[in-house]
C-alpha cells in the first residue's frame, strides 16, 4: 500500500489498524525522522520504554531476518500494545519484512526508516503491493509546503504571521523538515509571553538572520555579478556553515524570477517602478536596491531565460541524481557567474 504525500498526515493521526509495518523512506532525513517517531507514538507515548518499544538494526535483520516476525508475534511483558523501530534499513531488511508478511498472528507495529529508496528497491516495493504494509515517502519540502508549516505552528500557538516575515522565513528555510522544524520552534519560542501575537519581519530577522543566510545572500550578488573570486570564497562560507544546496538554487531562482518579472514588464512599455514593487521583497533603495537595478542592466530577457532553466535543471538533478547537492550547486553558479562575466567583457 503506498500512502500518498496528501494521505500522510491522516494515516499518521489514525494508521490503518490492518497495517503491520510502514517503511518510511525519501530524502528528508528529518521528515522521515519525524513521520517514524509521530507513527511509533500512536502506539506508545513513551519511545524510551524498553518494555513496549524495541530498536533494532537493519543490519540485524540481514543475519536474523526472522526476528521481526517473532517480535510482531511477541507479547509485552507488562501489557500494552509494543512498536518496533527497524532503522536505518535497506535491503538487507526485504527478508525480514517478507517474513512478518507471513507471520500468522501478531500486534506489534512496525515502523522501518528506509533511506532514499530507488523505485526498484526490494524494501519500497514490497512495502507499496503487499496489503498489510505501507510505504509513505518523504520528500524535501517545497515552498508551499514551508509555509504552511510556518503558518500552522504559529496558528497553535496563537499567532499570527505577516506577509513579508512569511516570505522571509520562507526564502531562508531548506528543504529539509528536521532543520525546518528547528527554525521554527526558535522563533516561536522568541515570540512566547510576547504581548503581540503577530510575527513581523523584525522577529524573523532577529531570530533566523543567521550567517549562513548572509552569505547565501552574498553568493547570489556574486553570481549575478560575474565575480567569480567572491563567489568562491561566499560558497566556501555558505556551506561550512551549514548552508542547504536546494536553499542555495532557490535563492538564485527567486532572484532570477525577480528579475524577469520586472525586465518582462519593462520591455513592454510599462512603469519599471510598479514593475519592481510587484516583484516581492525588494527593497525601496540602499546597496541592495541599487544591486538589483545593476543585475537587470545585467541580465537581459534571453539571458534570464537561459539561466532559470539551467536553476531549474540543477534543482532537478539535487533531487533525482544521486550526485552530490553541493557540487551541482557550485557548478550552477559558476555557470551562470561566468556568463554574466562573459556578457560584461561584451560591452
Amino acid at each position: 500500500m503506498k500512502i500518498e504525500p496528501r494521505q500522510a498526515e491522516a494515516f499518521l493521526r489514525k494508521p490503518d489498524p490492518r497495517i503491520r509495518g510502514v517503511v518510511i523512506y525519501g530524502n528528508d532525513d528529518g521528515l522521515i525522522a519525524e513521520r517514524a517517531i509521530a507513527l511509533a507514538k500512536t502506539v506508545c507515548d513513551d519511545l524510551k520504554d524498553p518494555f513496549r518499544v524495541i530498536d533494532i538494526a537493519g543490519d540485524t535483520l540481514k543475519n536474523d531476518p526472522a526476528r521481526l516476525a517473532d517480535e510482531f508475534g511477541a507479547m509485552s511483558m507488562l501489557g500494552g500494545r509494543r512498536v518496533i523501530r527497524v532503522r536505518p534499513a535497506g535491503e538487507e531488511s526485504v527478508a525480514a519484512l517478507e517474513n512478518l508478511v507471513a507471520a500468522p498472528a501478531g500486534d506489534a507495529l512496525i515502523v522501518v526508516e528506509g533511506g532514499n529508496l530507488s523505485p526498484r528497491s526490494g524494501l519500497r516495493t514490497l512495502a507499496e503491493t503487499e496489503a498489510c504494509l505501507a510505504a509513505m515517502p518523504c520528500y524535501m519540502d517545497n515552498e508551499a509546503a514551508i509555509e504552511g508549516l510556518v503558518e500552522s505552528a504559529a496558528r497553535a500557538q496563537g499567532l499570527a504571521v505577516e506577509g513579508d516575515a512569511l516570505q522571509w522565513i520562507v526564502e531562508r528555510l531548506g528543504g529539509d523538515r528536521g532543520q525546518t522544524r528547528s527554525e521554527i520552534d526558535k522563533l516561536l519560542l522568541y515570540k512566547a509571553g510576547d504581548a503581540s501575537k503577530t510575527v513581523t519581519l523584525d522577529d524573523a530577522i532577529a531570530v533566523l538572520g543567521d550567517t549562513a543566510a548572509i552569505g547565501i545572500d552574498n553568493v547570489v550578488a556574486a553570481t549575478f555579478d560575474g565575480e567569480l573570486v567572491s563567489l568562491d570564497r561566499a560558497l566556501d562560507r555558505v556551506f561550512a556553515e551549514g548552508g542547504h544546496p536546494v536553499q542555495l538554487v532557490r535563492s538564485l531562482q527567486r532572484h532570477a524570477d525577480q528579475l524577469h518579472l520586472v525586465s518582462g514588464h519593462a520591455a513592454k512599455g510599462g512603469n519599471l517602478e510598479a514593475a519592481m514593487f510587484k516583484a516581492r521583497g525588494l527593497p525601496r533603495g540602499g546597496p541592495v536596491r541599487q544591486r538589483f537595478e545593476r543585475h537587470l542592466r545585467a541580465w537581459p530577457l534571453p539571458r534570464l531565460g537561459s539561466a532559470l532553466s539551467a536553476i531549474l535543471d540543477a534543482e532537478i538533478d539535487c533531487k533525482s541524481t544521486g550526485l552530490p547537492d553541493e557540487a551541482i550547486a557550485r557548478r550552477l553558479c559558476l555557470r551562470l557567474a561566468q556568463a554574466a562575466r562573459s556578457a560584461k567583457a561584451r560591452r
